[in-house]
């Protein structure tokens, strides 16, 4: 099969590739990340690119003009190169500049945590130790090697220790060149620790490490100073594995399709792009850092240590590790101090995963004594009770809808998406991510557009459009039944904004899907949301949402004042607390040993319990006092 060369301008970006790969894919390879909500599915209509010169394969989109199609554009995922090509992107079909923070990336980078704070010994992964020994002489004649060993054994309580041929050969010039003292760099690996750099003289101020949370949106990695204890800066970016698909099950069916190193090399070469940006930002060698650690759910741990995921998306849900040791992380690509270590958070199972193990351990819920929720809001919700006596955790899969995907105009969370809708003197307003036009509208503006149009009757309880609603921008007449946000003149691009019945749909099948999974859980064990000491709404989407308006919807819970707080990131925050004690290590292996994994699969009752939660905001409008209590309220008034 021929290559082919693909020319993208603006750009100025070459690459080739073998005939039949898409113009999607090829972007891919050349860096370029586009705005592709539905991961080539060919159904969003957002990968538009102009095809300037050269032969393309693949059918002609239903979704183009006819005014576009004659100028050349086409959808890049379903467009195959079938010779040399020179393509334009558009600006509104590239995705944000990973890397360069500004709106979009901020409002996940966690620079502040939102969990009380937890004190653990300071054993770092990968520590910095500095030894004094005696020198030699014809009385004390030992080795070289065997002098730094005893040293450092003494000093670590470590049992065991190796060291590597390299390290041996640079041991007598270091020794002398600090006149017997050095720092040695310990990583531990589990039970045994060893050698991984030797330094003359004090350098026990440069111990660096990097932290990532890798989510299936967003990738936030924070640098570490792990001898002060300081974070010195973060860094966000989207996850480049988005052109397979927004949720991961979309990546694992490409997994299975290409092989997981492709899925690999998209987030290694996203969390060396952080680390690269982090190290300029901050004058530091890539050398000085000694480890990375890694959260995040099952599949996306698979992916970085491109691991197959054949089985995970199957039953019986196995995946090929839960808890892989720490690793060289040179071995999967990552540039750091080529001895360097590699750790990923251990998962609890196939769909609750390291991410959710961090967050645990984070909030201190296996120590509570009362019992509490922890919810993580995303593309599968994830749902964890209970105290320092027992912990459940389960998943329901909510698909991307909440946040932005597989909705009709949804995009990330980023510059130009509407993030909050309210009612202001009897208007529908919005707010716009950096203000100006809006391009799209992310999660938690689909969520308050859904609680705006049930409070102003546009829609029912049931989540459809009441026909002869009195609002202008509700659109019934043409085949595609939606509510207009904002007009063709009104926005970024002159592609309308607006939230379809499907749209609606998908969201309610959601939310309804959490809130279902989080009452069988609480039933299970005889229990109720009143019974529930807080609940806990973890991740960088469940940051931005209206609390008020996700109760009004049916996606949290209504719980009496004061128990639903925010705790913010809280899988880099519990992923943090790992790479610096192995008192949080040990932690983490008891919660995941120690932890129950119930499969909704398995629950007799999860469908029906669905189709109650398929209302708004339930069918059952008692478990939401709050919310009929201000029904009732605008009814008096009215």
């Amino acid at each position: 099969m021929p290559d082919y060369k693909v020319a993208f301008s603006p750009l100025e970006r070459t690459v080739t590739v073998a005939a039949g790969t898409t113009l999607l894919e090829a972007a891919g390879k050349a860096r370029i990340q586009i705005d592709s909500a539905c991961g080539g599915d060919g159904i969003c209509g957002r990968c538009k690119m102009i095809v300037r010169e050269g032969k393309v394969g693949g059918d002609v989109s239903g979704l183009l003009t006819r005014e576009e199609i004659r100028r050349g554009v086409v959808l890049a995922c379903q467009t195959t190169v079938e010779g040399d090509l020179s393509v334009e992107i558009p600006e509104q079909t590239r995705a944000k500049e990973k890397i360069v923070i500004d709106l979009d990336a901020q409002r996940f980078r966690a620079a502040r945590p939102r969990t009380r704070k937890r004190e653990f010994e300071n054993s770092p992964i990968a520590a910095k130790v500095l030894l004094t020994v005696d020198p030699p002489s014809l009385q004390n004649n030992l080795d070289d090697y065997r002098r730094v060993e005893l040293a450092a054994r003494e000093a670590t309580g470590l049992a065991s220790l190796q060291t590597g041929l390299k390290i041996i050969r640079r041991m007598p010039g270091a020794l002398r060149d600090g006149e017997f003292t050095i720092t040695v760099t310990i990583g531990r690996r589990r039970g045994v620790g060893e050698v991984m750099d030797i330094e003359a003289g004090d350098t026990t101020d440069d111990n660096l490490m990097v932290v990532v949370d890798m989510g299936t949106t967003t990738i936030v990695a924070h640098l570490m100073n792990a001898s002060s204890l300081q974070t010195l800066g973060a860094q966000a970016c989207f996850n480049s594995q988005a052109m397979y698909g927004r949720e991961v099950t979309a990546r694992m069916i490409a997994a299975e399709k290409h092989g997981p190193e492709c899925l690999q090399r998209l987030l290694i070469d996203d969390i060396n792009g952080l680390i690269s940006s982090l190290t300029v930002e901050y004058g530091v060698g890539l050398r000085d850092i000694n480890a990375v650690v890694c959260a995040g759910n099952t599949a996306m741990m698979h992916f970085l240590l491109g691991l197959p995921t054949d089985h995970v998306r199957r039953s019986p849900f196995i995946a090929v590790t839960g808890e892989p040791p720490p690793f060289r992380a040179a071995e999967v690509g990552l540039k750091i101090n080529p001895r360097g270590l590699l750790f990923a958070v251990p998962g609890i199972g196939a769909w609750v995963g390291g991410d959710l193990t961090a967050g645990i351990l984070a909030t201190g819920l296996r120590e509570r004594d009362d019992v509490a929720m922890l919810i993580d809001i995303g593309t599968n919700g994830e749902i964890i009770i209970g105290n320092k006596d027992w912990v459940i955790a389960c998943s329901a899969s909510a698909g991307p809808a909440l946040e932005g995907a597989g909705v009709e105009s949804g995009m990330m969370a980023q510059q130009g998406a509407i993030e909050k809708v309210y009612v202001r003197g009897g208007e529908v307003r919005y707010d716009v991510i950096g203000g100006g036009k809006p391009d799209g509208i992310c999660g938690s503006g689909i969520i308050d557009v859904i609680a705006v149009l049930l409070d102003v009757g546009v829609i029912d309880r049931a989540g459809k459009f009441v026909a002869g609603a009195p609002d202008p921008r509700l659109r019934l007449g043409d085949g595609r039944p939606r509510y207009v946000l904002a007009d063709k003149k009104q926005t970024l691009t002159g592609r309308e904004v607006a939230i379809s019945q499907e749209d609606i749909d998908n969201v309610v099948l959601a939310k309804a899907a959490i809130f279902a999974a989080a009452r069988i859980i609480l039933e299970r064990v005889d229990m109720s949301f009143t019974d529930l000491g807080e609940l806990m709404i973890a991740g960088g989407f469940g940051s931005y949402i209206n609390l008020d308006n996700a109760v009004a919807i049916g996606l949290l819970p209504d719980m009496p004042d004061g128990r639903s707080t925010y705790v913010g990131n809280t899988s880099i925050w519990g992923a943090k607390l790992a790479a610096l004690s192995s008192e949080a290590r040990k932690l983490m292996r008891r919660i995941v040993n120690e932890t129950t994994y119930y499969d909704l699969m398995g629950s007799d009752d999860y469908v029906d319990q669905l189709k109650q939660a398929m209302f708004l905001p339930h069918t059952d409008i008692e478990l939401f006092p709050s919310v009929s209590a201000r029904r009732g309220a605008r009814q008096r008034e009215t």
